[in-house]
């Protein structure tokens, strides 16, 4: 079983639009990873393919993955010259070293982080470089907290909803560090985010309801998410939009030599 997470909603358009707003795409995490002519480098979690069309046109050489089979297949009908597959990251494996591997708002999906970190690990060749940015601590947890207290209020529990990782940024340099890692750069940003979708945070919640509100009944739901945007908008409504309260954790490492716990 994979251990990425997928949302299940019906339009996945509408998820990615969804999640761009919720973690926006960011251009400058390339300026991080500086790729150059030559380069192999693995992108985890390439989603549609965008950052990875930029990565090629810096003159490297990339690899996309990602675990959704239609994500895969829309990214390759858009770019056509590059190797994109469906995989697993934290089983992933590959017979040539990369230089370098890259991830953009997909580990905060990934629950195993222990795995998904030795994977990349084993990705890389020696004094290769790991540049990523995802959600960390903090990130919608004005969201999920109202969701929580709302589910509750109604008499449902809030047990195994919350599908993210969202380390905080020593927790994930120490995991770093403890799988062979040197965490050359780290950073956690905290920006609310923009949504811009017409229907405003009942449609952010629409496209996680697979996740928290899957044995919610319709009447519940209208209850429950009168109560979120409620207890919500006091603090996520500005200036006429609803926000996103999103955090993010940037980070640059190195590979060193082979920890104990990876033999």
């Amino acid at each position: 079983m994979s251990s990425e997470i997928t949302p299940n909603v019906m339009n996945q358009e509408d998820y990615i639009d969804t999640l761009h707003h919720h973690i926006k795409l960011d251009d400058g995490i390339l300026s991080l990873l500086h790729p150059e002519s030559g380069e192999r480098i693995l992108d985890v979690g390439c989603g549609n393919g965008d950052l990875l069309a930029k990565i090629a046109a810096a003159g490297a050489v990339p690899t996309g993955i990602d675990m959704s089979e239609a994500v895969v297949q829309r990214a390759r009908q858009k770019y056509p010259e590059l190797d994109i597959q469906v995989a697993d990251a934290a089983q992933y494996r590959s017979e040539l070293p990369y230089d370098a591997v890259f991830s953009h708002a997909t580990l905060h999906w990934i629950q195993d982080a222990e795995r998904v970190t030795r994977s990349i690990w084993l990705a890389l060749r020696e004094g290769g470089r790991f540049v990523t940015e995802f959600a960390g601590r903090g990130n919608v947890a004005a969201l999920t907290t109202a969701i929580q207290q709302a589910l509750l209020s109604h008499g449902y529990t809030w047990e195994g909803r919350n599908p993210w990782y969202h380390p905080s940024l020593g927790e994930y340099t120490s995991l770093l560090e403890r799988n062979g890692f040197r965490v050359l750069f780290a950073q956690h940003v905290d920006k609310p985010t923009p949504f811009k979708r017409e229907g405003g945070i009942r449609i952010w919640l629409d496209a996680f309801n697979d996740y928290f509100f899957h044995d919610v009944s319709a009447a519940d739901k209208s209850s429950i998410y009168d109560a979120i945007e409620s207890q919500l908008k006091p603090y996520l409504f500005q200036d006429g939009q609803w926000h996103i309260d999103t955090s993010r954790l940037r980070i640059v490492a190195i590979k060193e030599l082979i920890p104990c716990n990876i033999l």
